[in-house]
């Protein structure tokens, strides 16, 4: 027994497309045209049966949460010709056969069969395969054959629409494709004269002239291209276009249409453009493609960023592409400016934080007020939303820092080396490039990391959540105004468009490091979706505190490590007691605090074996709690303490609290995290507190930066040589000249 989940779907006066992808998933009738490429095999002659059928089962999942699906399909003439080859060859080689009374056959050439008769012989055929397809999925299917007469005549139109309106009533999907087999020649000069008047050339005309008469939500047009290019795909310079605009036409050229089927992208934009007119959207993507064809039309449906998507309604500002070329080419001006350029860039953003306070703050309170009436976020969250005077001094203090550090950072030689007699080589620091970084709530996030930027050269596409949107959009502004007191205000972007985060992570080819900074899960969700691009971040900030057997009473009962902010990624969340402390003073004021602080415990299962009525028992001993909430969990000795720690812990902050220095040494050293402290708060894992100035967030990644990553985490390096005519050739047995690989002083400074 089957059981669907079916939605609930508003109705929508027809008329006006969506305006925005996210719109999409609110679509109740949808039109999914699959073009002769999509459902045709690589010979031409014959299904693509396993693209055929997973179509059919995101069409069928559509379909029962309630959507009303129709097709349009391509294949009939596939199909026929694989029947009638089949066909001619086994009469053939009969026919030989007779003649010759031998086994052996000559040479079988099989004559150019006429498309019409192949579409008569192949269409049955098509309909059997799919009526067998959606019957598993418990769905019933309808073939429809039309013609252009069939829209053109008013009776026959009225007809048409009648028996489709019934079969989508009934919860049958129908099947539509023009009757190939007896197809009159198009109308001439009747093509896109207005909403009423289409000409029936190909699937692509068909699809939107059914969309349009229908008043389908959606028309999702499946080729073998991954949509529309602003030049013929393949060309060096090709660049999927994300959004078309109607009056965008002149501003790309088509390429060639594709190995079968009569239409090409020009039929399919001019087909597009005029459902769009009738009040339909339209996507144009790639139904072949193996590595997304299996959920393409269901992520299409769910807003993500796939294929070219037709608008009426043009942003103001640009795309989320145009702003990363922006960004990347000012981005490159920004590095080349001199160190004390930069930093004078750094000192004004935090004058105008301190300057603009009032109206920083003022926005904030919109944010604030929004985030508490609609109760959406979590206390930590709100927490982390809040911004405050102490909180903006404290800002701009950090980023005056980070300022006099900048001059050392891009250009700075890190080495030097004289390969051979007037053969120098020099390793030096350079951006890495494009960074995205996307936070959630903290807006104090944006004026550190683009002072982060700002030092190291490097070009910055923020996203933040829309919780913060008021405060975030201010503090852009004062970013841009600081950075355009030497020119190059487009080196740092707020993505403010309804870009999700996955589409973003997509942008392999223009991003260079995605940076996460936030809860556990958007981290997760970052790593799991940017497969193109390198993510620096740490999943879960699992922080543990050891309380050794010999450790001090004072040192030990200071609640700062969970109480100073327990939002925060470096505060602790499981405490780990030496069993020899247990019903000791000790422990009992260790107790006795967190209670008088009103932490919410939770036992470990050690723990809770030794009390006869104990806190509730910890579901996970690797939470993260982000509140007044900590695990206790006791262990045998210190070896025990960082094994658990190795095992439950997030490789992000850990904590050992003891008089022993040998004891305190070797945790220092075997403990594997990105930091590690003796007697100190967990809540020193900070970038300003480190002395960085700031910080992009706290990686604990096993490759290039760990623990708080500020300006020399943001830099890469290049290999520079400077000869006078050498050749590798020079080097071998037979040559004049041998590697010396002497080192050189390295110059102070930086280079241009």
């Amino acid at each position: 027994m089957c059981l669907f989940f079916l939605a609930v779907f508003l109705p929508r006066s027809h008329g006006k497309s969506f305006a925005h992808r996210s719109e999409l998933k609110q679509a109740k009738r949808i039109v999914v045209k699959l073009g002769s490429a999509v459902v045709t095999r690589g010979d031409e002659c014959g299904l693509a049966l396993g693209r055929l059928a997973s179509i059919v089962e995101q069409v069928a999942m559509l379909q029962n949460q309630g959507r009303e699906m129709m097709i349009v399909t391509s294949g009939a003439v596939a199909f026929g010709k694989q029947r009638l080859r089949h066909e001619i060859l086994l009469s053939q080689s009969v026919r030989q056969a007779l003649h010759s009374g031998q086994n052996q056959l000559k040479d079988i050439s099989v004559p150019v069969l006429e498309a019409r008769a192949c579409a008569a012989a192949g269409q049955s055929g098509l309909m059997a395969l799919y009526e067998a397809m959606f019957t598993q999925y418990s769905i019933c299917t309808a073939q429809i054959l039309v013609t252009n007469l069939d829209f053109h005549d008013e009776q026959k139109r009225r007809n048409l629409n009648s028996t489709l309106h019934e079969l989508l009533r009934m919860n049958i999907v129908p099947i539509i494709n023009t009757n190939d087999a007896v197809v009159p020649p198009p109308v001439p000069n009747s093509d896109l004269q207005g909403v009423n008047v289409i000409s029936i050339k190909d699937n692509d005309s068909l699809a939107a002239r059914l969309a349009v008469e229908m008043k389908a939500d959606l028309l999702i047009a499946l080729s073998d291209v991954q949509g529309l290019y602003d030049s013929p795909p393949g060309t060096d310079d090709a660049k999927l276009i994300d959004i078309f605009y109607p009056g965008d036409q002149q501003s790309i050229t088509y390429g060639t249409k594709s190995r079968v089927g009569i239409g090409g992208m020009e039929a399919k934009v001019k087909a597009a453009l005029w459902a769009l007119q009738g009040g339909t959207s339209v996507i144009i993507a790639n139904g072949t493609d193996p590595k997304v064809t299996g959920h393409v039309i269901t992520d299409i449906v769910e807003g993500k960023k796939i294929g070219t998507f037709f608008s009426e309604v043009k942003p103001a500002g640009p795309t989320v592409e145009q702003q990363t070329e922006m960004a990347r080419h000012a981005g490159r001006a920004l590095a080349s400016l001199l160190p004390e350029q930069r930093g004078e860039i750094i000192c004004c953003l935090a004058e105008l934080l301190t300057e603009k306070k009032d109206e920083i703050l003022s926005a904030n309170r919109k944010d604030m007020e929004l985030a508490t009436a609609t109760g959406r976020l979590s206390q930590p969250l709100i927490n982390r939303l809040s911004l405050s005077t102490a909180k903006l001094n404290s800002l701009a203090i950090g980023l005056r820092q980070l300022a006099v550090s900048s001059g050392n950072s891009v250009g700075r030689v890190l080495r030097r080396t004289r390969v051979a007699n007037n053969l120098e080589l020099e390793q030096i620091t350079v951006p890495i490039g494009v960074l995205l970084v996307i936070f959630e709530s903290r807006p104090d996030c944006l004026p550190q990391v683009s002072a982060l930027a700002i030092a190291s050269g490097n070009a910055l596409l923020l996203k933040g959540g829309k919780e913060a949107s008021n405060t975030n959009k201010i503090l852009h502004q004062l970013t841009q105004e600081a950075l355009s007191i030497h020119g190059v205000a487009d080196a740092i972007q707020l993505v403010s468009t309804r870009e999700e985060v996955e589409d973003l992570c997509k942008l392999d080819k223009m991003i260079d490091l995605i940076i996460p900074r936030g809860s556990s899960e958007l981290v997760r969700d970052i790593q799991r979706a940017a497969k193109g691009v390198p993510v620096l971040g740490h999943s879960e900030g699992v922080c543990h505190v050891y309380v050794d057997n010999e450790a001090s009473m004072d040192k030990a009962i200071d609640v700062d490590s969970k109480c100073d902010y327990p939002a925060a990624c470096n505060a602790m969340e499981t405490l780990l007691i030496h069993r020899d402390l247990l019903r000791t003073p000790l422990f009992d004021q260790i107790i006795d605090m967190l209670r008088t602080e009103e932490v919410k415990i939770h036992a470990g299962p050690r723990f809770a074996s030794y009390l006869t009525f104990s806190p509730s028992e910890v579901k996970s001993l690797r939470t993260e709690y982000g509140d007044l909430e900590c695990c206790i969990e006791v262990v045998d000795s210190m070896q025990d303490a960082v094994d658990h720690i190795h095992k439950y812990g997030s490789s992000h902050t850990d904590v050992i609290v003891t008089e022993n220095e040998e004891t305190a040494e070797q945790f220092l050293q075997q403990v594997d995290s990105a930091c590690v402290f003796w007697n100190s708060s967990s809540r020193f894992a900070d970038g300003y507190r480190f002395g960085l100035g700031a910080e992009v967030g706290i990686s604990t990644a096993r490759i290039h930066a760990r623990g708080p990553v500020g300006l020399e985490g943001l830099l890469t390096t290049k290999w520079v040589l400077r000869g006078e005519g050498h050749t590798v050739a020079d080097f071998s047995e037979q040559g004049s000249m041998k590697y010396l690989h002497e080192s050189i002083p390295v110059p102070q400074g930086h280079i241009n």
